[in-house]
C-alpha cells in the first residue's frame, strides 16, 4: 500500500475520529494513528465510564429516599461487576468507533506516531514513514501529576476505573470537576472520601452559588473538605499510604488520587521538527480554523488548550474537515459552551457567571432555591438552585446556572435559546411545565437582586 495520504490524523479520540471520518467522506485518503485504543479519553477512561460510575454511586441516595416512598431496600454493591460491565460497554463503543472509521475507508494504524516534518510522520513501532498533504494532531491531554516524593504511590483518573478493589478510604487532591466527580463516585460507593485543595472553595471559576451549593452537598454526603492545603509527599505505611500535608499533618489513606489538572499530550511528538509553536501553557497554538504555525499541520481537541470538552473536540474536528476538505471554511464559536459537572448534586451552566456579567453593564439576577420534589417526603434538606442572569430591565439572557437533579439535561436545552440570543421576555413567553424544576426558569417574576453601575443592589 502506498504511504502517501491526503490526511494523517494522530490520535483516535473524539476530535480525531470525527475529522478523519468526515475527511474520508469528502474523498480524502486518510490514515489515523493510535497507540492505545480507538475512542480516546472520553470513551475509554473519561466521560463515558465516569458517567456509568456516577450512576452506580447515586443508587445509595436513591435507596435512602426510597424508604420515604414505602420501599424497603436491602442491597449490596459489587465493585468487580461494575468494572466488568463498564469494560464491556467501552469495548462496544470502541468497536462502533472503529466501524465508523472503516466504513468511509479510513486506514487505522495501531502505532505511535512522531512528526518528522511538515508533511511526514514516522511510525515508531512499525518503522514506517507516511507522507501527508495535511497532518492533524488530536492527541488530547493526560493527568498532571505533582512532582512530590512518593507521587508514584498515587493514582489518577486513568487508573481509578480499574482498581482491583475499592479502598477503605481515599484522599483526592484537586478542586476541579474531576476531583468532585470522583469524590461523588467513591463516597457513593461507600468509600470514606476526603478532598484536599489548595484554594478556599471547590470549582474555581464557577458561579459562587454553584460552588457553595455543591460544597454543602458534598459535605451532606459525608465527604470531608480540606482547604488551603496540599500534599507534600506520600509514603507507604503497611497497606495504607501516608500523606504528609503542607501544614505538617500526616494521615493514612487506603488510596490517594491526583486530580490536579491535565496537560496537553505534545511531548515526543516531534512538533519542533515542523516548527509548530506552543502556547505558554504548553498547548498547540492554533488559529480559528485550528491551523498551527506550520500551514500543513492542524490540531483539535484538548491538545490545543481551548475548551477541554468532548463535544468541542468533535465540533473542531468536523469544522476542520469542512474547511480543509470540503472548501467550506468554518470556525467554532467557543463563547457559548454548556458545561456539566456530574457530581452529586449535579451542576449545569452556560454563559456568564454573576461576577462576569456584572462587568458587562447593569444586570438583573433571579434566583430560586427549593427542595427537589423527590426529597419532600424524606428528611433531606438539600436545595436545588436555579439562577438566571439577564441584562437590566428584561434584557438578553447572559447566563444560566443550575444545581440539582437533572441539571445537565436542563442546561443542554437552555443552550438553544441562549445561542439564539433569547431575552427574559422570551423565557417568560414559554409555558411552564408543572411540576418540574425547570419551570422555575420561565416563571421568575421579580428580580432577587440587581447590579447597577457595578454595585449589587
Amino acid at each position: 500500500m502506498s504511504d502517501g495520504y491526503d490526511l494523517v490524523v494522530i490520535g483516535a479520540g473524539s476530535g480525531g475520529v470525527r475529522a478523519a471520518r468526515m475527511a474520508a467522506t469528502y474523498g480524502a485518503r486518510v490514515a489515523i494513528v493510535e497507540e492505545f485504543r480507538v475512542g480516546g479519553t472520553c470513551v475509554i477512561r473519561g466521560c463515558v465510564p465516569k458517567k456509568l460510575y456516577v450512576y452506580a454511586a447515586r443508587f445509595t441516595e436513591l435507596f435512602d429516599v426510597a424508604q420515604s416512598f414505602g420501599w424497603q431496600v436491602d442491597a449490596k454493591f459489587d465493585w468487580p461487576t461494575l468494572v466488568a460491565n463498564k469494560e464491556k460497554e467501552i469495548t462496544r463503543l470502541e468497536q462502533a468507533y472503529t466501524a465508523n472509521l472503516e466504513k468511509p475507508g479510513v486506514e487505522i494504524i495501531r502505532d505511535r506516531a512522531v512528526v518528522t516534518g511538515p508533511n511526514s510522520v514516522h511510525m515508531v513501532n512499525g518503522k514506517r514513514d507516511l507522507q501527508a498533504k495535511t497532518i492533524l494532531i488530536a492527541t488530547g491531554a493526560q493527568p498532571s501529576i505533582p512532582a512530590i516524593p512518593g507521587a508514584e504511590l498515587g493514582i489518577s483518573s486513568n487508573e481509578a476505573f480499574d482498581l482491583p478493589a475499592l479502598p477503605h478510604s481515599i484522599l483526592i487532591e484537586g478542586g476541579g470537576y474531576i476531583a468532585v466527580e470522583f469524590a461523588t463516585i467513591f463516597a457513593g460507593l461507600g468509600v470514606d472520601t476526603t478532598i484536599i485543595y489548595r484554594g478556599d472553595c471547590i470549582l474555581r471559576g464557577f458561579d459562587d452559588d454553584m460552588r457553595r451549593g455543591l460544597e454543602a452537598g458534598l459535605q451532606d454526603r459525608g465527604i470531608k473538605l480540606i482547604y488551603q492545603t496540599t500534599i507534600k509527599s506520600l509514603a507507604k505505611v503497611g497497606s495504607d499510604i501516608a500523606a504528609t500535608f503542607s501544614d505538617g499533618v500526616v494521615a493514612p489513606y487506603g488510596a490517594v488520587m491526583f486530580a490536579t489538572g491535565r496537560v496537553p499530550n505534545v511531548k515526543h511528538l516531534g512538533l519542533e521538527t515542523a516548527g509548530v509553536k506552543l502556547t505558554p501553557a504548553g498547548a498547540i497554538a492554533v488559529d480559528g480554523y485550528s491551523q498551527s504555525s506550520c500551514p500543513s499541520i492542524y490540531a483539535v481537541g484538548d491538545v490545543t488548550g481551548r475548551a477541554a470538552l468532548t463535544p468541542v473536540a468533535i465540533r473542531e474536528g468536523w469544522y476542520f474537515a469542512e474547511t480543509v476538505f470540503n472548501n467550506n471554511p468554518m470556525m467554532v464559536d467557543h463563547s457559548q459552551i454548556p458545561t456539566a459537572v456530574f457530581s452529586d448534586p449535579e451542576i449545569g451552566v452556560i454563559g456568564l457567571t454573576e461576577p462576569e456579567a456584572a462587568t458587562h453593564g447593569d444586570i438583573d439576577v433571579y434566583v430560586a432555591r427549593f427542595r427537589p420534589m423527590m426529597n419532600t417526603l424524606s428528611t433531606k434538606t438539600e436545595r436545588t438552585i436555579l439562577k438566571l442572569i439577564v441584562g437590566a430591565n428584561g434584557g438578553k439572557v447572559l447566563g444560566v446556572q443550575i444545581l440539582g437533579p437533572g441539571a445537565a439535561e436542563m442546561i443542554q436545552l437552555v443552550a438553544i435559546p441562549i445561542g439564539m440570543g433569547a431575552t427574559k421576555a422570551d423565557f417568560d413567553r414559554a409555558m411552564a411545565l408543572h411540576p418540574t424544576a425547570a419551570e422555575e426558569l420561565v416563571t421568575f417574576k421579580e428580580q432577587t437582586y440587581t447590579y447597577r453601575n457595578g454595585a449589587k443592589v
